[in-house]
C-alpha cells in the first residue's frame, strides 16, 4: 500500500496562503508537492564542483549497552560521477554513461567499556534529487561481529538486502515501497528545504538504518515543523522539529545561509550531534 503525505503549512505559496494538499512521491522523487517544499536545485550550487568535500566532525552521544557514550561523528558530502555498469563512483571518465551523484558518509568510532563500535553509512543522491535517496550501504562492526545493509531504487521500490551475524537474521532480502524518506538522510535532505518560518509538512519516514541489527524498518508518517530561531550565540538558524508520535521527536538545527549545514541534532532515543568543525578538502589525497 502506498504511503500519502500531506502537506499542510504556510508560505507554500508566493502569496503566503494556507496551502493543504496530498500526493505521492512520484517516480523522479520530485512532486510537484515537494518542489514547493525542497529545492531540487540545492546540489547544483557550483560549490560542489570545486573538487572538494565538506568534512564536518560533530560532538556526538548514543546509548549503547545502557549507557550515554561520547565520541566524534563525521558527515562527509562531496559530489561523485557514478557510472550505470556498476552503480558506483568511476575510475574512468571518458565513459558515456556517467551522471553527478552526491554523497554523504556517517562514520563514527563508538568506545564501549570492552570494545568499540563502528558504523559506517554512504547514502547516495543523484545531484538533481537530494529528497530521494538513490543508495544507501550501511555496517557495523565490533568484537561480536559485523553486519552489512544495502538499498537500492529499483523502479518504484527499493531493493532492501543484508547479511547479519545475529541469529533470526542471517542473509536476506525484501522490498520496501520508494515514496519514503529514511530518518539516515535527514541531515543532508533537510538542508535543501525551501525554509520558512511556520512550514508545517507531513511525510512517511523510515527508522534508523544504522544500527548493528537488522528488521524490516518501521515506517512512522512524520510530522514536520520548520521555525526560525536563534542559536546560544544569538545568530539566526533554521529549526526542523520531527514528530512520529508525541513520546517521539527528533530536532534539527540548521545553519541560516547556504549551504544550510547541520549544526545540532537531537533525537528521541537520545542521539545528539554537536558542530565542532567543518573543512572542504580532498580527504582521499594523502
Amino acid at each position: 500500500m502506498k504511503y500519502i503525505f500531506q502537506i499542510i503549512g504556510l508560505y507554500l505559496l508566493l502569496m503566503g496562503s494556507m496551502v493543504g494538499c496530498a500526493n505521492q512521491i512520484d517516480k523522479e522523487g520530485q512532486s510537484g508537492v515537494l518542489a514547493a517544499i525542497f529545492n531540487a536545485n540545492w546540489a547544483e550550487n557550483k560549490l560542489w564542483d570545486d573538487g572538494l568535500a565538506e568534512v564536518a566532525i560533530y560532538a556526538a552521544e548514543r546509548t549503547i549497552y545502557n549507557k550515554q557514550r561520547a565520541f566524534d561523528y563525521t558527515l562527509i558530502t562531496v559530489k561523485e560521477d557514478f557510472n550505470q555498469q556498476y552503480n558506483v563512483k568511476t575510475d574512468s571518465y571518458e565513459r558515456k554513461d556517467l551522471f553527478p551523484v552526491v554523497k554523504v558518509n556517517a562514520f563514527c568510532r563508538i568506545p564501549t567499556d570492552n570494545y568499540p563500535y563502528h558504523f559506517l553509512s554512504s547514502l547516495y543522491f543523484k545531484r538533481e534529487q537530494p529528497v530521494k535517496l538513490y543508495k544507501l550501504t550501511s555496517s557495523s562492526q565490533e568484537w561480536c561481529g559485523n553486519t552489512f545493509k544495502a538499498i537500492n531504487a529499483k523502479g518504484n521500490k527499493y531493493q532492501f538486502s543484508f547479511n547479519s551475524y545475529w541469529d533470526n537474521q542471517g542473509a536476506g532480502a525484501f522490498n520496501l515501497d520508494n515514496d519514503i524518506l529514511f530518518e539516515d538522510q535527514l541531515p543532508y535532505t533537510l538542508r535543501s528545504l525551501k525554509f520558512k518560518d511556520g512550514l508545517i509538512f507531513s511525510l512517511p519516514v523510515a527508522e534508523l538504518i544504522q544500527t548493528n541489527k537488522v528488521s524490516k524498518p518501521n515506517i512512522v508518517q512524520g510530522t514536520f515543523k520548520v521555525n526560525q530561531v536563534k542559536d546560544t550565540t544569538g545568530k539566526q538558524t533554521w529549526r526542523v522539529t520531527l514528530t512520529f508520535t508525541p513520546e517521539k521527536q527528533n530536532t534539527y538545527l540548521f545553519a541560516a545561509d547556504y549551504p544550510h549545514i547541520l549544526l545540532r541534532q537531537t533525537t528521541w532515543d537520545g542521539r545528539t550531534l554537536a558542530l565542532k568543525e567543518v573543512k572542504r578538502y580532498a580527504y582521499w589525497q594523502h
